[in-house]
């Protein structure tokens, strides 16, 4: 079982961490996991998910309620969660309308996150075998590849969302594969992502009102079945996935690492920052749009700057500042590390 030692700042920073995960995990091409494998979680939250298990089920059932927080880390993961709920109707939002109106400056600062990110985990990675270095490849390869698929449809199937949450939820277990942008690959970004976190968010407000009509909302209806099984699909796919690389990180933990690399450096075309957005078109060349009017996104049109502006300036200073605040989080984590070690 796990023993928590944390002070209250510790906490309060724990939620932080979470926010922040929960944040990088909703922009296309920005994986939760990274976060937490800068900051020096990542291990716990892989063996703490590893807890929920039959065992942890038997101690719930027998109304054992604090054997069960304590054997799950309980704590740990409860605060994380907190945070990444809050970020989810916060944070998020914020990224959102960033993204909207700054897209240039947003994500040259996660271009730079993530190239922080890169050299973070590489520079202690010191088992350079042939073995990991064909991991490591293969990792950047798939990571590209993923880059350069077209979005397919929207799909509202049930079933399909359930599949949605297992694989949408990859970027908080696995860093460097973008559960976001796996999601626009999927073409149920808006629907999971946006759609029906705004239908989530507006319902709560309707209950605080003791205003139900939504109930006679087929569309609203529909949207918070969807989240409901989204939202079954991501605790499922939390749990096998943190088994899977659980068992990787336990016996194979160099090639993992090598794994992890790779991915986090194929992701980097995805949040390429110089790009233009390239929208599905009809067979008549007009753009087509969802059912709330969005133009429905194809692909990115990526380029290299091609001119001395201040826009470009402040992009790289963007960038810059990216790869500080990677850096200085992972100072922060292994402070952290040798704190609780």
């Amino acid at each position: 079982m796990f023993t928590d030692t944390r002070s209250f700042s510790d906490k309060v920073w724990l939620v932080l961490k979470g926010l922040a995960m929960g944040a990088a995990n909703k922009v296309p091409g920005v994986s939760g996991g990274v976060v937490a494998y800068v900051v020096g979680f990542y291990e716990e939250f892989i063996y703490s998910l590893q807890k929920i298990n039959g065992k942890a089920l038997a101690l719930l059932l027998n109304g054992r309620f604090r054997s069960f927080g304590r054997y799950i880390n309980g704590k740990f993961l409860g605060l994380l969660t907190l945070g990444m709920i809050i970020s989810y109707f916060s944070v998020s939002r914020l990224l959102d309308m960033a993204i909207s109106n700054f897209p240039l400056f947003v994500w040259s600062g996660f271009f730079g996150m993530i190239i922080g990110s890169i050299y973070y985990i590489a520079k202690d990675f010191d088992d350079w075998s042939r073995k990991n270095i064909i991991i490591l490849s293969m990792g950047i390869i798939v990571g590209v590849g993923i880059s350069l698929l077209e979005p397919a449809k929207e799909n509202n199937s049930l079933w399909f969302v359930f599949f949605c949450g297992i694989i949408g939820v990859s970027g908080m277990t696995l860093p460097g594969l973008s559960g976001s942008f796996i999601l626009i690959l999927l073409g149920n970004y808006v629907l999971l992502l946006v759609d029906s976190v705004n239908a989530l968010y507006d319902t709560i407000a309707d209950i605080f009102q003791a205003d139900f009509s939504f109930l006679n909302n087929p569309e609203r209806v529909l949207l918070l079945k969807v989240m409901g099984m989204f939202t079954l699909g991501s605790i499922f796919g939390l749990v096998t996935l943190s088994n899977f690389l659980g068992y990787l990180l336990k016996h194979f933990k160099h090639a993992t690492n090598a794994g992890i690399i790779g991915f986090i450096t194929g992701s980097l075309g995805v949040v390429w920052p110089w790009k233009e957005e390239v929208f599905d078109m009809d067979i008549n060349g007009e753009i087509l749009y969802d059912r709330l009017g969005n133009p429905i996104l194809k692909n990115y049109d990526r380029f290299w700057p091609h001119e001395f502006s201040t826009e470009n300036i402040l992009a790289v200073f963007f960038i810059a500042l990216g790869i500080s605040i990677v850096v200085a989080l992972g100072k922060y984590g292994e402070k952290n590390r040798l704190k609780h070690a």
